[in-house]
């Protein structure tokens, strides 16, 4: 078995170290605000599964870099706006590391920590996909 230098749970806390944070109840505040785009990074059948955040921008993890590159041909222009960015996935880790990602390349991007579970626990308005 290979031994690891950093398992995944460390580069996890390595991005949350360097990383904003957005608690569910900010997040329910933020999401409607005009300079703030929220960002599902979950697969389609987990969004398919439990709903999503109303408004909300769908970019897999998998092309997160792509899809906010204008030269990229996977490139979505929702997702290169001058705005801040909140990204989520189902429990915040997945979006820990896609922030760090988004914020070496130049975004305004933070990360809800408790998730997209922890939102809709805590009230959070969600819709069917």
């Amino acid at each position: 078995m290979k031994t690891l230098k950093k398992s995944a749970k460390q580069l996890v806390n390595d991005a949350r170290a360097r990383i904003v944070e957005i608690e569910t109840i900010d997040a329910m505040h933020l999401a409607n605000q005009e300079n703030t785009v929220l960002v599902d990074i979950r697969e389609a059948g987990e969004r398919e599964k439990s709903g999503t955040i109303p408004g909300s921008v769908h970019c897999p993890r998998a092309f997160l870099e792509f899809a906010v590159d204008p030269s990229s041909p996977l490139h979505k222009p929702e997702l290169a706006e001058d705005k801040r960015y909140i990204v989520y996935c189902a429990s915040g880790m997945r979006s820990a590391l896609a922030v760090a990602s988004l914020q070496n390349m130049g975004f305004d991007a933070a990360h809800l920590k408790e998730g997209f579970g922890g939102y809709a626990k805590s009230g959070g308005v969600t819709e069917s996909v």
